[in-house]
């Protein structure tokens, strides 16, 4: 079965193309990233996230936040958290206003992997998208995420 399948009706076609298109994409990163890095896509997605909180108001997520932000669950963004952790590239804090709150940050070592995949993760990206947009399925939905995006994606 693939997205023109004359049995799928159009929204189950356009549905199957973008499923098509993710796998696509994230199966690219993830190769790009363990390769190079011994990151997977998830660790570099939630390094990511966690990088950019803040101090002031709102500005460290809570799990649940973290777990929405990369698409997992909360028991998976924990054990995630966890194995970072082990690996040193994240640590653990009680919430200096709410002792019952655990703040995740990202280490300076996870800061410095975060920026050294970067490039890679943008890279694998732009290529897999390149990839992708020689598919005629896919290429509507490739000039989709383009024009979504609000600046042009660097290729460091």
């Amino acid at each position: 079965m693939n997205a023109t399948d004359p049995g799928l009706t159009a929204l189950a076609q356009n549905w199957l193309a973008l499923s098509v298109l993710h796998g696509r994409i994230e199966g690219h990163i993830e190769r790009a990233l363990s390769s190079k890095h011994s990151l997977s896509a998830r660790e570099y997605w939630l390094l990511d996230v966690l990088s950019r909180q803040h101090d002031g108001v709102g500005g460290h997520l809570q799990m649940k936040q973290v777990a929405d932000a990369i698409v997992l669950s909360q028991s998976a963004t924990t054990r995630l958290v966890t194995r970072l952790e082990e690996r040193g590239m994240l640590m653990r804090y009680l919430c200096p206003t709410d002792r019952r709150g655990i703040y995740t940050d990202v280490s300076e070592e996870g800061l410095r992997l975060l920026e050294t995949a970067r490039p890679t993760n943008n890279a694998a990206l732009r290529e897999a998208l390149d990839a992708a947009s020689r598919v005629p399925d896919l290429l509507p939905l490739v000039d989709a995420v383009q024009r979504a995006a609000p600046d042009p994606m660097p290729v460091d």
